[in-house]
């Protein structure tokens, strides 16, 4: 009868160390089913943010777009006028120091940029003034007035060509 003991024993300990393997993989499992139905916030151009869902519907968190900023709104509303008109106490946007840091190596900064457009209009680069910026690390839209012409230009990584001109 001792042998019979011992065997049962060996038995229940091999069932429950298996079953506690079923279960962990069971628990290890039903966790990747749960990481993998995240919703996402993204931002859209006009910078509304957009929440997807993951059964693919979207729907907008923010009721309206945000309003542009005084100077990009009175860029966009003259954009179609010729020349520049520009007050004659008017500043340069700032922009921000550690993108511009980070864009030296890469010959990216607002003042390589300038030189670009100086020499895409025959001008030189102190003659270009910019009037407005949006402004990431990865890339950039900068609005220009060179020789009295207003000119917008892309930053795309280190890469600088005048919007709306592929090649």
């Amino acid at each position: 009868m001792i042998s019979f003991d011992i065997i049962s024993v060996l038995l229940i300990t091999y069932h429950i160390l298996f079953m506690k393997t079923y279960i962990f993989i069971f628990l290890f499992s039903l966790s990747f089913i749960g990481f993998s139905q995240n919703n996402y916030i993204v931002k859209t151009e006009d910078g509304r943010r957009v929440l997807l869902k993951a059964d693919y519907t979207w729907e907008y968190i923010d009721a309206k777009a945000p309003e542009p900023n005084a100077i990009e709104a009175a860029v966009a509303k003259n954009e179609n006028t010729e020349g520049c008109q520009i007050a004659a106490d008017y500043e340069e946007p700032k922009l921000n120091s550690k993108i511009q840091s980070q864009l030296k190596k890469g010959r990216a900064t607002i003042d390589h940029v300038k030189e670009k457009v100086a020499k895409d209009y025959d001008c030189q680069a102190s003659e270009v003034i910019l009037l407005w910026v949006k402004e990431q690390k990865s890339e950039a839209v900068y609005m220009f007035c060179a020789k009295g012409t207003k000119v917008k230009y892309k930053r795309v990584g280190n890469s600088i060509i005048e919007a709306g001109k592929f090649f």
